[in-house]
């Protein structure tokens, strides 16, 4: 259609990117950062132009039986115009356009296909996303958005009084209800731009294509998946921790000697022998035990009274030296070294356990990337 003349003169260096004809000779002309409504001449009023700016903070819509109310908060003020209720929609897609755009939320290609009210809940569909707002304003910092990009699903569940749009976005399931009566119009958009974005041609085509770009989106994601250096594999951490923390209990299979169970002198008397005993020493024990001292030596002759039997002295003696004998003999030094090794162990086990948390973790995250 033809522009005003008076319009033409606000328009500066910015061009009109689209109209909506009021009746008569009054027009609403959008530019991407403005609204410029012009009033023809009437019998009581000359022709004029009232701009109204996008940059605002909230768009609230009233709607009445013949008019529907515009009000636009700014930060220092607040604005409103009225159109006739046959033209809200067409009104308030444009407006939302230069709103969006001036607010960054669209790119320079992209614009709106679609804004549809549910009571508090409000939906706008472009040609790259869906967003949500829920309030009683159309408009406000407020709100959700899912990239088409990101859609893994579309799918409609019809109730009794209520449709559901179930919308998965990287696997996880968006839902929107939408009255049974308006459902339709909100299906065919929604579908219509999702196939335009995908290049395909139905919504079974759209399920399949989606599908197929996040099964290989996860299939190259799990190739090229490397643990992080703090999260090595749990049987090469347990094999190398097996190779630094030998077990200070165990005896390498190298160095293990068989215990030599060796029977003391027993000094028979009246038929009689002492009970054996076994000598846990170890082997230096040992080999510093086979050369007696002279008082071992003595307490290892036994001397016999007149009547044949040991002194009371010498039975007491002889038991010390055996219990004595038969107790290893504990170095600090070697016990230091235990504790010390038993704390090193702790640790180990402790950052084993902070391992397998953070792999499960991930695990799990690549579980829910899959669904």
């Amino acid at each position: 259609m033809e522009i005003p003349d008076l319009v033409t003169q606000r328009l500066g260096d910015e061009d009109v990117t689209a109209t909506v004809t009021l009746g008569d000779e009054d027009v609403v002309c959008f530019t991407p950062t403005r609204t410029l409504i012009y009033s023809g001449e009437g019998l009581l009023s000359d022709e004029s132009v009232n701009v109204y700016d996008h940059d605002i903070e909230r768009l609230a819509v009233s709607e009445g039986r013949r008019k529907t109310k515009f009000t636009l908060e700014y930060v220092d003020r607040t604005e409103k115009f009225a159109v006739s209720a046959t033209h809200t929609e067409r009104v308030l897609e444009n407006l939302i356009d230069g709103v969006l755009g001036v607010a960054g939320m669209l790119d320079e290609d992209e614009s709106v296909s679609g804004v549809y009210r549910f009571s508090e809940l409000t939906l706008i569909i472009t040609d790259k996303r869906l967003v949500k707002h829920i309030g009683s304003v159309v408009w406000d910092d407020d709100f959700e958005e899912y990239l088409f990009a990101d859609v893994t699903g579309l799918s409609f569940e019809e109730g009794s009084v209520a449709t559901q749009v179930v919308l998965s976005v990287d696997g996880r399931p968006q839902r929107i209800k939408a009255p049974n009566d308006e459902a339709p119009l909100l299906q065919r958009t929604l579908t219509e731009a999702l196939c335009a974005y995908h290049d395909v041609q139905s919504l079974g085509e759209l399920n399949t294509a989606v599908t197929t770009e996040s099964v290989d989106e996860t299939t190259a994601t799990d190739s090229g998946l490397t643990l992080d250096e703090e999260i090595t594999p749990l049987v090469g951490d347990r094999s190398s921790e097996r190779e630094n923390h030998t077990d200070p209990l165990a005896t390498p299979a190298a160095e293990a000697e068989p215990v030599e169970e060796t029977t003391a002198t027993a000094t028979e008397t009246n038929g009689r022998a002492s009970p054996p005993t076994v000598d846990r020493a170890a082997p230096a024990d040992r080999a510093q035990a086979q050369e007696p001292t002279p008082d071992e030596s003595h307490l290892k002759t036994v001397e016999q009274h007149e009547d044949g039997a040991e002194t009371e002295s010498e039975t007491q003696t002889r038991t010390a030296t055996t219990q004595q004998a038969a107790a290893p003999a504990i170095d600090p030094a070697a016990f230091e070294e235990l504790q010390s090794q038993v704390r090193t162990l702790t640790t180990a086990v402790q950052r084993q356990n902070e391992l397998l948390r953070q792999q499960h973790k991930t695990i799990q995250q690549l579980l829910d990337q899959r669904e």
